[in-house]
């Protein structure tokens, strides 16, 4: 079977590598509709400002990770190939998983795979990767996995959908790393398919709970969402989408009726709390966002969880979780709590709360017929609290060889 494949493949690059170049170096192509763009991928592994909020393109147009079955065997055929081929690079990519093809890149496309820079892996079996993106930006992506009763493996991933993020949330480490830009669709969905590699287990959750604000960047969270679901074939109810609130995005992401779980990061009880604990929170009243939770449910009939993280002191009395449950009785029925214990960081004033505090504060909840889970803490040796590991290795871009030679033959002329 595998000298079949290899058979396969090398037939494959014979047959595409030089119609491709040929094509590439004479006209451009339109795939589809959702995967056609006229922005020109940047060649320059340089950036300009760590601070820069410049945005990435939403699609690469050389790159072939995010394509369908469909957008492969079209562009096969503009290269004047049978339209088979694309259904055998379709397996090559999503089934095989392959990073590269041979000589493929010389017609100027790629899959999209980005390497992997650091490893880190805890006690409890949890693994935080960080991806060294094209420009040199690190991104963190976290495989859990949870072996059932049976001895049946969920295999968790937890995607980033930018480098860093705007929004500055005051317990999250993402935020003081700063924010960069949009991950392009394929670098959203590379990270599913790192995290497959590393546990040879076949991803059976996602999550879109890493760095960023994935409502700042849901055209390609939502074409990312599309690809693992039809193309890597991860179901619809095994997704989650988290917010922490933007205006008018649950509204759009209602729109789509997907079959996934909205998650919205709460924090908070009342608008004033949730201001000291969320800055973005200003813009968008605890009023509002309610009503468009309620508005998601009656749209979509899929219940919203909402994620709410126990700081010490701050937002954790049973008073507190009393006014929580006021809320949400006030703005409908069937919400879901999500209570997630501090994952401390270094630098941060806030604590993580007693195992007595978070359980009086979860008993509170269902006394008053709130459904609520706790959070199981992962990879707390391996700096799994979001943003983290990241900031320990980059806040702003990788120097790369050809940036040192050159800084090195600048300092060369000044002396």
């Amino acid at each position: 079977m595998n000298a079949m494949f290899a058979t396969k493949i090398s037939m494959l690059q014979h047959v595409c590598v030089v119609p491709l170049a040929r094509a590439t170096r004479h006209r451009s192509f339109t795939v589809s509709a959702s995967a056609s763009t006229t922005v020109t991928p940047s060649r320059n592994l340089t950036v300009s400002s760590p601070t820069s909020s410049a945005r990435a393109p939403h699609v690469d147009p050389r790159v072939l990770l995010g394509m369908s079955e469909h957008d492969l065997q079209q562009l096969a055929v503009e290269f004047g190939l049978q339209s088979y081929r694309g259904k055998q690079l379709h397996h090559l990519i999503y089934k095989r998983k392959e990073k590269e093809i041979q000589d493929f890149s010389h017609s100027g496309w790629k899959i999209g795979r980005s390497p992997i820079y650091h490893t880190v892996t805890a006690a409890d079996g949890t693994v935080k990767l960080l991806l060294k993106l094209e420009d040199n930006r690190l991104i963190e992506t976290v495989g859990i996995p949870v072996e059932d009763e049976k001895g049946s493996m969920r295999l968790t991933a937890c995607v980033s959908s930018q480098v860093g993020c705007p929004l500055r949330c005051s317990f999250c480490a993402t935020g003081k790393g700063g924010y960069s830009r949009n991950l392009q669709r394929h670098e959203i969905i590379e990270q599913v398919l790192a995290i497959e590699d590393i546990f040879k287990h076949r991803v059976t959750n996602v999550v879109f709970m890493g760095m960023g604000e994935p409502m700042l960047n849901l055209k390609s969270v939502l074409d990312a969402h599309q690809c693992l679901n039809k193309d890597v074939q991860i179901g619809q109810r095994m997704i989650t989408i988290s917010t922490v609130g933007v205006p008018n995005t649950i509204k759009k992401l209602a729109s789509h009726k997907l079959q996934s779980t909205l998650a919205v990061s709460l924090h908070a009880p009342n608008q004033k709390l949730r201001e000291m604990i969320v800055p973005s929170a200003k813009s968008y009243p605890l009023d509002a966002i309610m009503k468009d939770c309620r508005d998601y449910f009656a749209e979509t009939s899929r219940r919203v969880s909402f994620e709410y993280a126990l700081l010490a002191g701050v937002n954790d009395s049973v008073e507190q979780a009393r006014e929580l449950a006021e809320l949400l009785h006030e703005w409908g029925h069937g919400y879901h709590v999500n209570l997630i214990p501090f994952n401390p960081i270094e630098g941060s004033e806030y604590r993580r709360p007693n195992k007595k505090t978070v359980s009086a504060f979860a008993g509170a909840l269902e006394s008053r017929k709130i459904t609520v889970s706790i959070r199981q803490t992962r990879g707390l040796d391996a700096s799994a609290a979001c943003g983290q590991l990241r900031n320990n290795f980059q806040k702003s871009p990788l120097i790369i060889e050809s940036d040192r030679e050159e800084s090195q033959s600048d300092v060369a002329v000044a002396c």
